[in-house]
């Protein structure tokens, strides 16, 4: 029990702090260059989420993962309760419980394919879902979210537009990321290969 406390102590803490300030920016319009209309900050943080979840999940397995976004989940809402709305709160836990799942359960599937592969694809079912349910729960019919705006030729309502603004940032950010989730695969190494030298002696 110890062991996993340790073990979970900074993917939590990192997962905690991500997931409290996009519920906080998400409230936020970057408002330059006429992007009120399509993002907010919380665009910017969020995607990182995955980064930890996927270095968790090759480093320890997919059960600490899955501990790891429950553990996240619980903590980020009753924080979130508390740093925005309850609406925000429950839109948030939802979205992040069942899109971190998804990239867990993606990921444990393809973890023996090409490095980038389950990382990637992760990330990007898992950031679907997310967006999807995250903006539907937090902003559909609210009046002052509502209004319609113009998205690459189509009348949307302003929460449609900067759901389909946010997952391309995702989109964009999960291709970042593989950067460092790259130039970390010889510092984070899956459990099962530090296990082996001490099983052969």
């Amino acid at each position: 029990m110890l062991s996993t406390v340790r073990v979970l102590a900074l993917p939590v803490l990192a997962m905690t702090l991500i997931v409290v300030a996009s519920n906080v920016l998400v409230q936020h319009p970057i408002p330059w260059f006429g992007l009120e209309d399509y993002l907010t900050w919380g665009a910017l943080t969020y995607p990182v989420s995955f980064l930890v979840t996927d270095l968790t999940n090759r480093r320890y397995g997919v059960g600490t993962a899955r501990r790891l976004v429950v553990v996240g989940f619980v903590i980020a809402v009753v924080l979130s309760i508390a740093l925005a709305t309850p609406r925000i709160a429950l839109a948030s836990g939802t979205a992040f419980l069942v899109g971190q799942l998804l990239d867990v359960t993606v990921f444990n599937r393809l973890r023996r394919d090409v490095w980038w592969h389950a990382p990637l694809a992760g990330s990007l079912v898992g950031s679907a879902l997310d967006t999807a349910l995250f903006f539907s729960i937090a902003f559909a019919g609210i009046p002052a979210m509502s209004g319609l705006v113009n998205f690459a030729g189509f009348q949307v309502p302003l929460w449609t537009s900067l759901a389909m603004a946010d997952f391309g940032v995702k989109v964009t950010i999960a291709l970042l990321a593989l950067i460092p989730y790259g130039a970390l695969l010889n510092v984070v190494l899956p459990v099962e290969s530090l296990r082996r030298p001490a099983a052969a002696r």
